[in-house]
């Protein structure tokens, strides 16, 4: 096999391709791993605590995700500031169908977890600072050329370009980012013509570690418990869909006026909302790629699927994604296999679909089942929602899929170790 600079090129150093280095690096250590990323990995900007922001943007992950953190030896790092779901509420605005989710019924101390996105990254590069991960940094990947056994890729920095070969390069820098169509993938796109407000909120009543899924006329709105692991207090993380006149008259109200916005919306569950936090937001589509690899490329997590923030299904997906690759990847490597052959990468794109396409039916079908409000479907989903709560084997697919237990996922393994594959349902 021809030798290269590199084996494996990360383009983008986020929570993905941090993950997908870190992985790379306990499972296969013999690789050669190198991330492209416009951020500076150093260790200077690893602060000796952490002080969570009120602001802090948050994401939500399932069970399953804490599973594969466990095996990367980096939970009991995260757990330190990652707050607990422990029930989830789901319920229709004006309607009475609702349902209830509780981890005691399914003998897990959590349904899922909610961490800032900050906290995430700083535990990854402080795993990744004793790994033999090549941190290429602040570059970006600019181009790629095909060549035997391999790429060749051209990386762009301040002081000019340079270019490394490399068996495969993978595309983790995200969903907005332009190398994804620069290198020719074909992108599908659904607008939803709806907009996702994201901010921190405080409310008069504790969240006591519950998840709030509140379906509306305008929209689905999300309230997540965030805070302290240990205490349950009185923060949220808000994810609010609007539309685009909403959304202009909402940031233009001050915040005791958007509080009374979405104390209206929302409800008294949480009793009061006292403050509201830097508000961001973003267009809502989702995106899929059909065909996510080629000879020497693959796209991973935001792109290759980018999903509404609805079910918060989007980074546990992407990291059962990155497992599977990690997995298909040792194979490879076992049988002496160039890792960017697409036999290889096709192979994973083939273990990995089956779970793409059914968290994606499973987040889209919410967006169309309770965007419509004819009188014969708000009446199937009150009784769909009621009956999830009454029938137990339908209570427990519906829960996980929260979980996000509801496909397979391979293991991490260290060198060693036998190769096999653990389904969600043993």
């Amino acid at each position: 096999m021809k030798q290269h600079d590199t084996d494996i090129i990360i383009a983008g150093g986020g929570l993905a391709g941090a993950t997908l280095a870190l992985a790379l690096s306990r499972s296969l250590p013999q690789l050669r791993v190198t991330v492209v990323e416009t951020f500076p990995l150093s260790p200077d900007a690893l602060p000796d605590s952490y002080q969570p922001s009120y602001d802090a943007r948050s994401t939500a992950l399932a069970w399953g995700s804490r599973l594969i953190f466990e095996e990367l030896g980096l939970w009991q790092r995260l757990a330190e500031h990652a707050t607990p779901i422990r029930h989830i509420h789901v319920s229709d605005r004006g309607h009475f169908g609702a349902t209830r989710l509780n981890a005691a019924d399914h003998q897990q101390e959590a349904l899922g977890y909610v961490a800032d996105n900050r906290w995430m990254g700083l535990c990854l590069m402080r795993e990744l600072l004793q790994t033999n991960v090549v941190w290429q940094a602040p570059a970006e990947v600019t181009d790629m050329q095909p060549i035997a056994d391999g790429v060749r890729v051209t990386l762009g920095a301040d002081d000019g370009e340079r270019q490394l070969t490399a068996q495969c390069l993978v595309v983790a820098d995200g969903g907005r980012s332009g190398l994804r169509e620069k290198l020719g993938f074909r992108v599908n796109e659904q607008a939803y013509n709806q907009h996702a407000l994201i901010a921190n909120v405080s409310t008069s009543q504790s969240h006591n570690y519950t998840a709030y899924e509140r379906f509306t006329d305008a929209g689905p709105m999300a309230l997540l418990p965030h805070g302290s692991p240990t205490r349950a207090g009185n923060t949220a993380a808000l994810v609010w869909t609007l539309d685009s006149e909403a959304l202009d008259e909402l940031l233009a109200l001050s915040d005791d006026d958007k509080c009374q916005r979405l104390q209206q919306r929302f409800g008294w569950r949480l009793g009061r909302f006292a403050r509201i936090g830097e508000c961001s937001h973003y267009p809502l589509t989702l995106k899929t790629v059909d065909e996510s690899v080629r000879p020497g490329v693959v796209l991973v997590g935001n792109a290759a699927h980018a999903l509404h923030p609805v079910a918060g299904q989007g980074f546990n997906l992407a990291l059962r994604g990155l497992m599977v690759l990690v997995e298909q990847l040792r194979l490879a490597t076992g049988q002496q296999q160039p890792l960017g052959s697409l036999s290889v990468l096709k192979a994973y794109q083939n273990r990995h679909r089956q779970d793409w396409q059914q968290t994606v039916r499973f987040s889209d079908s919410l967006i169309q089942l309770f965007g419509t409000n004819l009188p014969l479907v708000t009446g199937a989903r009150d009784a769909g929602l009621m009956g999830l709560d009454l029938l137990p084997g339908a209570k427990r697919w519906f829960a996980r899929q929260a979980m996000g237990l509801g496909g397979r996922r391979a293991e991490i393994r260290t060198p060693g170790t036998t190769a096999t594959e653990r389904s969600s349902d043993e």
